[in-house]
């Protein structure tokens, strides 16, 4: 048996050759999956910091819960990838932790006491970590890497779409039904999740291409997890993107939370304030999901980084200089262009990065935990300045951060050649 080749230290990005044939039924499935996974695969997601801050959980212990679920992430993160690149049961590893995820919202919401809600909050992470991974191995997996960046802006599309549907539907079942009209769409998310994910088409999914080999490569190769671990440490350009994600996703991960506190605390009303503030900037990720592919056949990704960067350092700013609700929206809208272009471009440039490895999914795994670890350590940080200096303070502080991430970006698209 022939182990699949390790990681390049300089990989070439050139587009590469076709190898798995899409199939329209699956695509219609992926399409739906995605969708539903805006609400299934967060529980209760953006809401359940402004839903715990009304019973009494402060701005710290918030922190605290999310740091704490954030280094669970971590630790599970590459193991996930990996899983990944090895298994052929990739729609397991949505179903399963999809339920998970729900059961854990549901003991939330019914016992919002703090063991409770660290401890099904942990199994959470852990269980949406497994998600990922396995979506984003699916769609290479059916689709074949020429096609790949064009479905991820799709899959974005219909994700931000799901979320401007569903956070739409928490805040009129948040108005008319209250608490138990938002657990039942969330059941419903979840089910429409579960039965989109088992609608792809087991034989549709090139297992092989959904872990990055190349057409002519050995097929039935076991991934060495180790030896791609080792290789990833030699591949300069993917550890630059790796620590340039680390301080955007630093600066940028508490403000939406934060924001969502502020004034779910003012107005009492945190299901609607959430839907609200969250749906403005799914709303500006959708336009960001469909201009990607354009972006990318027109070679305008070193733009396209820039102005996702900089969406950050501006929104810091205008936070901080207005305190009116009205400020929500041009900082959402920047929110949904930075990060939106940042979640289709990433797995696009680590996909060109490791190109043959084997190792796509152990390498993305790789990239998105050190991303998460800043985003999960920021939130410490954050809750201890809002303590200390208040909100529109850390809201500058934070935005500031984006600076060092695209100086440390600029030798990744100079690495990376034309794209």
């Amino acid at each position: 048996m022939t182990a699949p080749r390790a990681l390049p230290a300089r990989a070439s990005i050139d587009k590469p050759r076709a190898v798995a044939t899409p199939v329209g039924a699956s695509l219609t499935a992926l399409a739906l999956l995605n969708f539903f996974l805006a609400d299934a695969r967060d529980g209760l997601g953006p809401c359940l910091d402004a839903y715990l801050s009304t019973k009494g959980w402060r701005s710290m212990d918030l922190g605290m819960l999310a740091t704490a679920c954030g280094v669970i992430a971590l630790l599970a993160g590459m193991p996930a990838g990996a899983l990944a690149d090895r298994s052929s049961h990739k729609r397991a590893m949505i179903v399963l932790p999809v339920a998970l995820i729900t059961l854990a919202a549901f003991l939330c919401i019914a016992l919002p006491e703090r063991w409770v809600v660290f401890g099904s909050q942990a199994l959470a992470a852990i269980a949406g970590v497994l998600v990922m991974p396995a979506l984003v191995g699916i769609t290479l997996g059916v689709v074949g890497p020429d096609r790949f960046g064009a479905q991820l802006g799709k899959n974005e599309a219909f994700n931000h779409a799901g979320n401007i549907v569903l956070l739409g539907a928490t805040w009129a079942a948040s108005v008319w039904l209250g608490l138990p009209g938002v657990a039942g769409l969330m059941l419903v998310t979840t089910l429409a999740a579960i039965a989109a994910t088992l609608a792809i088409a087991p034989a549709s999914i090139d297992h092989a291409a959904a872990r990055g080999l190349t057409a002519g490569a050995a097929k039935d190769a076991v991934p060495d997890a180790r030896a791609g671990g080792r290789a990833l440490y030699r591949n300069k350009p993917l550890l630059l993107l790796s620590v340039s994600l680390l301080l955007f996703h630093f600066g940028n991960a508490p403000l939406a939370r934060l924001i969502a506190q502020q004034f779910a605390l003012r107005m009492q009303r945190p299901f609607e304030t959430t839907a609200v503030i969250t749906m403005v900037s799914q709303l500006a990720a959708l336009a960001a999901a469909l201009a990607a592919p354009w972006i990318i056949r027109r070679d305008w990704v070193r733009q396209a980084i820039v102005l996702a960067m900089l969406s950050l350092p501006l929104r810091g700013l205008i936070a901080w200089a207005f305190a009116d609700f009205a400020m929500i929206y041009p900082v959402q809208l920047l929110d949904g262009v930075g990060v939106g272009l940042l979640g289709i471009l990433t797995p696009i440039l680590v996909e060109r990065l490791t190109r043959g490895s084997g190792h796509f999914n152990l390498a993305l795994a790789a990239v998105m935990m050190v991303q998460g670890l800043g985003a999960a350590s920021s939130n410490v940080v954050a809750g201890y300045l809002v303590t200390a200096y208040g909100y529109p303070v850390t809201y500058l502080l934070h935005g500031a951060v984006a600076l060092a991430a695209l100086a440390t970006f600029m030798p990744v698209l100079r690495a990376g050649g034309r794209r």
